[in-house]
């Protein structure tokens, strides 16, 4: 049975915040939780899905507002690559997501790095490290989804003129983790930035400059 994959397009920066489930094991995990979500919520209920594993691409705090409130309803595990929680736990950037006006990062469950692999019932998911816009940014990959963040987007990539960004990195994980995948790869991005809000990483490697012109 494949995945039932939902989006919402949480917050003031609107970020899109994904349920993926496998329905036939009713396990869930939530992808970049931005706030509270009653649709997603409702699914939840509605289905008697359990959420297993609330998972933040990177440390950004529009991308991780929610999670404390998504962990204490549901009792999921908040996971992160431990580059990012070591970077974004430190004082001077809890301070900068309470300036933007969003909670700051205070708990992660599990620390994940490349390769590390996440059971979803009868799916698994692989994180794959993809630093550039965040020292510890992930994508995370089902066979047929990939699940970008901030790294990719439909025609464009995440900025890294941030605190802890790096373009030569991007252009790294772009080459060797996202590239290599098959084309028919459905790309789920964490903004609807481009003409639609998911794409296929084919029509990626065709349109977006950032696979385009780099390699």
């Amino acid at each position: 049975m494949p995945l039932s994959i939902t989006a919402a397009q949480v917050g003031p920066l609107g970020v899109l915040t994904y349920l993926v489930a496998c329905p036939e094991t009713g396990e869930a995990l939530l992808i970049d939780p931005g706030g509270p979500v009653p649709s997603l919520e409702a699914q939840l209920r509605d289905h008697g899905w359990r959420l297993q594993w609330i998972v933040n691409t990177h440390g950004h705090a529009d991308h991780s507002a929610g999670n404390d409130l998504w962990a204490a309803q549901t009792g999921a595990k908040v996971v992160m690559h431990r580059l990012d929680w070591e970077f974004f736990s430190r004082p001077e950037m809890q301070d900068a997501a309470l300036a933007e006006g969003f909670p700051p990062l205070t708990r992660v469950d599990l620390l994940v790095e490349d390769g590390t692999r996440l059971p979803l019932g009868r799916q698994e998911a692989e994180v794959l490290h993809t630093p550039g816009h965040t020292p510890g940014a992930i994508c995370l990959y089902f066979p047929g989804h990939l699940f970008t963040g901030d790294t990719l987007f439909v025609d464009a990539a995440g900025r890294t003129d941030l605190p802890g960004g790096s373009l030569d990195q991007l252009i790294q994980s772009l080459q060797e983790k996202i590239m290599p995948l098959p084309d028919a790869t459905r790309i789920w991005p964490g903004h609807d930035y481009g003409e639609t809000p998911a794409s296929t990483l084919g029509q990626e490697k065709a349109t977006n400059p950032y696979l385009t012109d780099f390699f």
